[in-house]
């Protein structure tokens, strides 16, 4: 039985607590949150122990899922990984480049599995997409969400655009060429609305848009690709492809089109999206990582790639801003 502590319990630490419990062969041996009402909160709900040392709850684990705020990632990471405990951490890694690489470097050199909560890997419309092959020449992302004052200790970068970021990493097997930025501060200190323009060696180009100051709410990435388009809809669960079409394709909806090549025939399909708990299943992940010895789906190198592009943009926001 697989022992998990769980840090910070605020409100997405207790979707964490529920899936913990629904998932086999793990034990919840307690919780550390400073926060005496929120505490008071779970132990009413949950009837789990509340630890007052972060240290007690890490020596009484066999692995740790930190949830708590950024800027404490890496002094309860750090303490984690001494301790030989394996770790799960909410994305951003860490607050800093600098303390990223050193979680980085110290999970290398120990013999823990460490996992980056980049939870849009396990988004079913992303799932969907895993039997496709994918080689996007033009990316175009649109993440915007309502105004709320949580979180906002981050710029949407980190908050919100670092989700696609991530997802573009994967997808795109290229290192990044170049990278032009702008963004604004306007509810909050740190910018709330931010556009990218990514370009690879390969010649990809990654266009995103992220906001957390809209009046509606929007989580969609539309995939360019030589003779297709892919689009992946996070929000909705909905997945969506326009190819040519070949003769593997079946069970699908045709039209044909006049181009100056002649006739056409073009396929639209709808590819079948899983119905799973993303936050579960990164969590059942991270459990089978650890019990059967093998790389965390998302690892430290992930969620330390994700924030060094990150970063980059943020210090381009930063320059566009001076030099304006």
């Amino acid at each position: 039985m697989l022992k998990i502590g769980v840090f910070g319990v605020g409100h997405l630490g207790k979707f964490h607590l529920n899936n913990w419990k629904e998932i086999k062969d793990v034990e919840l041996v307690g919780f550390y949150d400073p926060n005496d009402s929120m505490a008071q909160e779970v132990q009413d709900k949950y009837q789990l122990a509340r630890f007052l040392d972060p240290e007690k709850l890490i020596d009484a684990c066999d692995a740790v899922d930190i949830v708590a705020p950024t800027t404490f990632h890496f002094d309860l990471c750090e303490k984690s990984i001494r301790k030989g405990k394996h770790v799960f951490v909410e994305k951003p890694l860490a607050n800093t480049i600098e303390e990223a690489k050193t979680l980085v470097n110290l999970a290398r050199e120990s013999n823990i599995k460490m996992q980056v909560g980049h939870v849009e890997r396990f988004n079913p419309a992303f799932l969907a997409t895993q039997g496709l092959e994918l080689n996007p020449m033009f990316i175009e992302v649109h993440r915007l969400a309502q105004f709320n004052p949580r979180g906002t200790e981050v710029s949407v970068v980190l908050d919100l655009m670092i989700h696609d970021i991530d997802i573009i990493l994967t997808l795109v097997k290229s290192e990044v060429k170049s990278i032009s930025a702008s963004g604004v501060a306007v509810m909050s200190d740190t910018p709330d609305i931010a556009n990218v323009r990514i370009e690879f060696n390969n010649g990809c180009v990654a266009n995103l848009t992220s906001s957390r100051i809209s009046m509606k709410r929007m989580r969609k990435m539309r995939l360019f690709q030589k003779d297709a388009y892919i689009g992946i809809d996070f929000l909705n669960k909905k997945t969506e492809v326009i190819k040519l079409k070949t003769e593997e394709d079946a069970n699908v909806f045709e039209f044909d089109i006049e181009t100056n090549h002649g006739k056409k025939t073009i396929a639209v399909a709808n590819p079948l999206v899983p119905e799973v708990n993303a936050i579960k299943m990164e969590l059942e992940k991270f459990r089978d990582a650890i019990v059967n010895n093998t790389p965390p789906i998302v690892s430290a190198v992930d969620g330390y790639r994700a924030m060094e592009i990150a970063h980059q943009i943020l210090n381009k926001i930063k320059n566009t801003t001076i030099n304006a």
